[in-house]
């Protein structure tokens, strides 16, 4: 077989569609749009219209709540550090922290925090400075005998200026 051999299946391609070429084609006058009406003008787009009727998306009733300084926060879980510990990314012996996670490549960038997440298993002794830990990786954590400290929430410059 030879590159220019290769060919699509029968069927598998379609010729395009020339509308408006004479009766004969099937698409000649109004070209397959009907007679008058928005929909057989150019520039039309009817998404989510209703004809006047309110529309579906705004008579129904908007539910929950986005907070709007809600922190952003790295979730890290127990066998991703192991894995790093094991493969010499991460030292055990030094304090764990957003920076050294970031030095590690186990996340990307440090946001407002990490937050450490039950999955997997530590067998490593290791002590943590993070935002937040569930309580069953703090669980774990303590029975590796790690510790944990958490970090008070860091005030943004805005806020701190607005109690002032």
């Amino acid at each position: 077989m030879k590159l220019n051999e290769i060919s699509d299946k029968p069927g598998a391609t379609q010729s395009r569609k020339r509308v408006g070429r004479g009766i004969g084609s099937g698409l000649g006058k109004t070209s397959g749009r009907g007679h008058k009406g928005q929909k057989s003008r150019s520039g039309v787009a009817v998404k989510g219209f209703e004809g006047g009727q309110m529309p579906i998306h705004r008579r129904l009733p908007k539910r929950g709540f986005n907070k709007p300084n809600a922190k952003q926060l790295n979730a890290v879980n127990l066998d991703r550090i192991q894995t790093a510990i094991d493969a010499g990314k991460l030292d055990a012996k030094n304090t764990v922290d957003a920076a050294a996670l970031v030095a590690a490549g186990i996340i990307r960038r440090e946001k407002d925090g990490v937050r450490i997440l039950s999955r997997g298993e530590l067998t490593s002794k290791v002590a943590f400075k993070v935002a937040g830990v569930s309580a069953a990786a703090k669980e774990a954590i303590e029975k590796a005998g790690g510790s944990i400290e958490l970090l008070a929430p860091v005030k943004k410059a805005d806020e701190s200026s607005a109690d002032a």
